[in-house]
């Protein structure tokens, strides 16, 4: 791990506590789903709708994260100023309703979101997702892989820093060197949790979720007993996105950057192997997770910056 992949994943959050992005202008968005063990999970986000584009980008966080996390505004950004609709999308629960809480392969929530009356206008629809979000994301370009159906107006899904295998991923994140990073995933899947209790039963007392201090321990007794995996291997097995990635048939961008300190270089090359065509694969040397200089150069027109040159590659699949 080199101290620029830590300076460049803890730099932008310290700036954003310090001195906040600020959002482009956007309106509170909400829709709801049926969820088949909990019933009605209702959804929230931030929309900023362009009334003369008839594109939209929706944004997805990553674990423990928000729509105000700094990648996320930067993102929104970015989007607002290539001339598109933005959706700000939070998970089920991250914003701490007490809704529900999320897992790496729930694509509902997103599935959802797009059939929602409010993006029903849209014509062409992309989705950038980072880290956890970026995976979840990844699930919703395999829908049809799946048996299921697919939104016909999604044209391309980009992902930022995704842990593409969930078991190499885990067992990176759970290093003890990586404790600070693990410490703050759990931080915020602890305050997802003990709002959900509050409200109604849960399947892991809250004093349990308390003692949790591994992301492994955190799959095992929260995500396995609510989505009725056998066990974490079960669920990293059903759940990873990155063995089945030749099956994804839509125009798709994989960002991972070699100096990612939380999801390392070594969890996420095996799954980049042997890819169609339309996966597109890049690689940010000089950055850490979800975040990077400004003058990055993915390949994709004279726009530099991660975020303009996803969003370049994006309106080049129409």
């Amino acid at each position: 791990m080199s101290l620029a992949g830590h300076l460049w994943t803890i730099g932008p959050n310290l700036r954003h506590r310090m001195v906040p992005r600020a959002p482009p202008e956007a309106t509170p968005w909400s829709s709801s789903l049926l969820d088949p063990d909990v019933g009605p999970v209702p959804l929230t986000g931030m929309l900023r709708d362009r009334p003369e584009s008839d594109a939209l980008c929706m944004v997805v966080h990553g674990l423990g994260g928000a729509i105000e996390s700094q990648y996320v505004i930067r993102a929104a950004q970015a989007i607002d100023a290539a001339g598109m609709s933005c959706l700000r999308l939070a998970l089920r629960g991250a914003d701490r309703s007490g809704a529900d809480f999320y897992h790496a392969a729930l694509t509902a929530d997103l599935e959802a979101a797009l059939a929602s009356p409010a993006l029903a206008r849209y014509r062409r629809v992309y989705v950038l997702g980072y880290s956890l979000g970026g995976h979840v994301s990844l699930h919703l370009g395999l829908r049809r892989a799946d048996g299921g159906p697919r939104d016909p107006r999604l044209r391309a899904i980009a992902s930022v820093c995704a842990p593409l295998d969930l078991h190499r991923s885990r067992a990176a994140i759970d290093h003890p060197r990586r404790w600070l990073y693990r410490a703050h995933l759990l931080s915020g899947l602890r305050e997802i949790y003990a709002e959900v209790a509050a409200r109604r039963p849960v399947p892991t007392p809250m004093s349990e979720i308390r003692r949790v201090r591994t992301i492994g321990e955190w799959d095992r007794v929260a995500i396995v007993p609510r989505f009725g995996f056998r066990d974490i291997e079960d669920y990293y097995d059903r759940a990873s996105v990155g063995p089945r990635l030749r099956a994804l048939e839509l125009p798709s961008l994989l960002i991972s950057a070699t100096g990612d300190p939380m999801i390392p270089e070594d969890a996420v090359r095996p799954s980049l192997l042997g890819l169609p065509r339309h996966v597109d694969v890049r690689w940010i040397h000089g950055g850490g997770h979800v975040g990077y200089p400004s003058s990055i150069d993915l390949g994709f027109g004279p726009a530099r910056g991660v975020e303009p040159q996803v969003l370049t590659w994006m309106q080049r699949h129409r």
